[in-house]
C-alpha cells in the first residue's frame, strides 16, 4: 500500500476496532438501560440500542430501517471513493483525515446494522440495532412559561445518546467546516500584464 493511502487506512481500521471493542463490552457487561456515572450526573454510560441515525434518531418501521442500511452503505461506497479521489489528487492532509474519521465513523455504525441482526437475534441481516452508550446530560431545567411552544416543558442539554462511531462523524464534520478555508484553499495563478515590464528598445 503507497504510504498516501496508509495513514487514512490506519485511522479507519482503529477508530472502527476501538468503536467495536466499545460496543461489545457494553452489550457484555451491562443490560439495556443500565447507567454508569463517571461524570456525577452529568456524564455516563447508558446502553441503549436504536434503530435508527446518529444521535438516536430513526426512520419509522422495518422498511425504514432497511432504507436507512441501504443508504448508509451506499454512503460509505461514495466516502471512501471520495477519501481516495482525495488522496490521489493530494488534497490537504487535514481533509483527507477528516473524511477518513467520516467513512470510519459510518463505518461502525454499518457493522451494527448489518450484522448485530443476525448475531444478537434482533433480526435479519440489514435490520441490526446500533449501539448507543454516551450520554451526557449537561445541563437541565424548565423553559419559561413566556416561550413560545416549549413554555413550561423540561429541557436537557445535551439529550442524544451517541457512540463512538457518531463521534468520529461529528469531530470530522465540524472540523470540516472549522478549516473549509485552509483545506479548500486554490492558488490563483498570477496573470502577467503587458504593462508589468518595461519594454528596452
Amino acid at each position: 500500500m503507497k504510504p498516501a493511502y496508509l495513514k487514512p487506512f490506519l485511522i479507519v481500521v482503529f477508530i472502527v476496532l476501538i468503536d467495536q471493542i466499545i460496543k461489545t463490552w457494553v452489550r457484555t457487561n451491562m443490560y439495556l438501560g443500565q447507567d454508569i456515572h463517571f461524570l456525577g450526573d452529568h456524564g455516563m454510560l447508558h446502553y441503549t440500542e436504536n434503530n435508527g441515525m446518529a444521535f438516536g434518531m430513526e426512520l419509522g418501521g422495518d422498511f425504514g430501517k432497511l432504507v436507512l442500511t441501504m443508504f448508509r452503505i451506499a454512503a460509505v461506497v461514495a466516502i471512501g471513493y471520495g477519501l481516495v479521489y482525495l488522496i490521489k489528487h493530494k488534497y490537504h492532509r487535514g481533509l483527507i483525515m477528516c473524511v477518513a474519521l467520516i467513512l470510519a465513523g459510518a463505518l461502525g455504525n454499518i457493522v451494527d446494522s448489518t450484522i448485530y441482526g443476525v448475531l444478537y437475534q434482533h433480526g435479519k441481516l440489514f435490520y441490526g440495532r446500533v449501539v448507543d452508550m454516551f450520554y451526557f446530560p449537561l445541563l437541565s431545567g424548565n423553559f419559561p412559561q413566556w416561550v413560545p411552544i416549549w413554555g413550561g416543558q423540561d429541557y436537557i442539554f445535551f439529550r442524544p445518546v451517541f457512540n463512538f462511531a457518531d463521534s468520529a462523524i461529528s469531530v470530522g464534520v465540524i472540523a470540516i467546516l472549522i478549516f473549509q478555508k485552509r483545506y479548500f484553499k486554490h492558488e490563483v495563478p498570477e496573470v502577467s500584464s503587458p504593462h508589468s515590464e518595461m519594454v528596452e528598445e
